[in-house]
């Protein structure tokens, strides 16, 4: 275990700058398809049933490791030989993605719900795939000692993000509407497209090009892109209890998540009283937690770290609880808010840097997908129907039942610390520009 010296000193390396502000362009669309969205539906008189469906337009980061091996494999003809493989593609990515956030903001989830659905379905989508560019581009430039700061640094640079598309958001949207509130945040989708141009390619080693006639080329690549990413990932030992850890690691944590919107709602909170202390003041300590949580993973080991970050997010949650029980207290909803965010940054970062362990250099886009994937369909399948358990349970038992959703997530995690090894990641490749 490093001491806690070396541990601040790894946040000292300046690559992290880059991997900061490439996580607030993914932090960014997140929140217009997910807490900002849920507080425009609300604010429009939609129920927390239909909130909770609505979750669903987010099925593109459940599915992204599907298409990730054509953006972890196959180059950009137009734009690969100047700018590299991940530059190409994020940047071929951006630019539609900050249009398609343009176009929901335009939307009227009041008259025309399934419209504003496909829009916000568009902006997933294209969301998600930039994620599967921007973890790459993480996972290859970071060594393995470095992951826990790495994945400290881009969720600090996607809670920015977050905080743009909420705190921002909300306060834009009294004094221009939503629309004028989802344009200003496509115009800082330039943030991402901007550092993507300015930060060298990273290096890194890729297989060679497969010889022999078209369908045998064909079929070469097929099985490179395809099947042997996915096959590494399955013939490792516990590879089941690996991926049901990555599902349940974090489940009570998103389930109480999804409805702490409605929540405030229900309890009289202001848009600037949401604003000010739900978001601004609660990305603020989700940033001190995700910080907290790359120096306990540098400190303390991964496997520790994830129990010790695990037990506190999901006890976390049981201030929800507390809260609904105070109703319109402000002081209580500032500490609710700190201990929750805290906790759920602290968690965040560990498992980032656990899922980043875990990729194969030659698979990284890929298999980074099919993890993230993993806790995606936690975050939106199998927390869809928190808002029907929510109709039909008060508050407060329905944020124990999220607390207790957490525990299957830990017994799988004790599982793992006694019979599988830490995952050694391979030594990135040095930050060099290419061709």
């Amino acid at each position: 275990m490093a001491s806690w010296r070396e541990a601040f000193d790894t946040y000292r390396q300046p690559r992290l700058l880059a991997i900061l502000f490439m996580g607030f362009s993914s932090g960014l669309p997140l929140a217009l398809t997910g807490s900002t969205l849920n507080y425009w539906l609300r604010e429009q008189g939609i129920s927390r049933t239909a909130i909770g469906l609505f979750s669903l337009v987010g099925i593109a980061y459940v599915l992204k490791f599907v298409w990730s091996p054509i953006i972890d494999h196959l180059p950009i003809p137009a734009l690969t030989k100047r700018l590299g493989r991940r530059r190409s593609w994020a940047l071929a990515i951006q630019v539609p993605l900050a249009l398609a956030i343009l176009v929901l903001g335009f939307t009227d989830p009041a008259t025309s719900p399934l419209v504003t659905a496909l829009a916000a379905v568009v902006v997933a989508f294209l969301s998600a795939s930039q994620d599967i560019v921007v973890d790459a581009y993480r996972i290859e430039l970071l060594r393995p000692r470095e992951q826990g700061a790495g994945a400290a640094s881009t969720q600090w640079g996607y809670r920015f993000g977050v905080l743009a598309s909420t705190v921002v958001a909300l306060h834009v949207e009294k004094f221009g509407g939503w629309s004028f509130a989802y344009g200003l945040m496509a115009v800082f989708m330039s943030v991402g497209m901007l550092t993507v141009w300015l930060t060298p390619e990273p290096t890194a080693e890729l297989p060679a090009s497969p010889t022999g006639d078209t369908g045998t080329r064909l079929r070469a690549w097929l099985e490179e892109a395809f099947v042997a990413p996915f096959a590494d990932v399955f013939k490792r030992p516990h590879w089941v209890a690996i991926l049901l850890f990555i599902v349940l690691y974090k489940y009570g944590d998103a389930l109480a998540g999804l409805m702490s919107t409605p929540l405030y709602v229900d309890l009289g909170f202001t848009t600037d009283e949401v604003a000010n202390i739900s978001k601004l003041f609660g990305v603020g300590a989700t940033m001190v937690g995700v910080a907290a949580g790359g120096l306990v993973v540098a400190r303390l080991g991964l496997y520790t770290s994830l129990l010790f970050c695990g037990v506190v997010q999901n006890l976390a949650t049981l201030m929800y609880a507390a809260l609904a029980v105070s109703g319109h207290d402000l002081n209580m909803l500032a500490l609710s808010v700190a201990i929750e965010n805290v906790t759920g940054g602290m968690g965040s970062a560990a498992f980032v840097a656990y899922l980043s362990r875990l990729c194969t250099v030659s698979f990284t886009a890929t298999q980074y997908a099919l993890f993230s994937a993993l806790f995606a369909f936690s975050r939106i399948v199998l927390s869809a129907p928190g808002g029907w358990l929510a109709d039909r349970v008060e508050w407060v038992p329905f944020f124990i039942i999220a607390a207790a959703a957490g525990i299957p997530g830990l017994l799988v995690l004790l599982r793992l610390m006694r019979r599988v090894p830490v995952p050694a990641a391979e030594k990135a490749a040095p930050l060099t520009r290419t061709a």
